[in-house]
């Protein structure tokens, strides 16, 4: 059993970019996602590689996850039964204190940016960069499978200001 400890911040500014490597363009589709926080999930990188994810609800910081490779054409076929999908740009940073990703969110869900920092253990000591603002961890209408039912441009419009979208 693997299990993922993140924390995740809303990014402003451009500032992060010059600690990115390469993009990654990824569509998740969501073929099941429980109010629980349970989620069965297909990820396609690009054209070269696909995922099956489960994840269990999250205590604290820390949740369940398992994660497959599958074949590109198994993946198409269930970004196809997806209930819910979404597509981002995802940018790995060489920054210290665990494993640092951007997501740029695109559609229903832009200009939305992300951060998160996988850790090794939930006490872990971070620096926030001074492009991190808000801490969202826990809040669940930031998690992906939220996003992909429920995208911000769908968000009345006093929360979508309120953000800055």
């Amino acid at each position: 059993m693997g299990i993922e400890i993140e924390r995740r911040f809303l990014v402003t500014g451009n500032d992060w970019r010059s600690l990115a490597g390469s993009a990654h363009y990824l569509r998740q589709g969501y073929l099941c996602a429980d109010k629980e926080g349970f989620t069965v999930r297909v990820r396609i990188d690009g054209n070269e590689k696909a995922w099956l994810t489960l994840k269990s609800p999250a205590e604290g910081i820390s949740r369940n996850e398992f994660e497959y490779l599958i074949p590109l054409k198994d993946a198409e076929d269930l970004w196809s039964l997806a209930l819910h999908r979404l597509t981002k740009i995802r940018y790995e940073l060489s920054l210290g204190g665990g494993d640092w990703i951007i997501d740029c969110f695109q559609g229903d869900n832009s200009p939305l940016v992300l951060a998160e920092v996988e850790l090794p253990f939930a006490e872990k000591p971070i620096v926030l960069p001074s492009w991190c603002t808000a801490e969202v961890t826990g809040q669940s209408c930031w998690n992906n499978a939220a996003l992909a039912s429920f995208p911000i441009a769908g968000w009345p419009s006093k929360i979508r200001h309120q953000y800055g979208f």
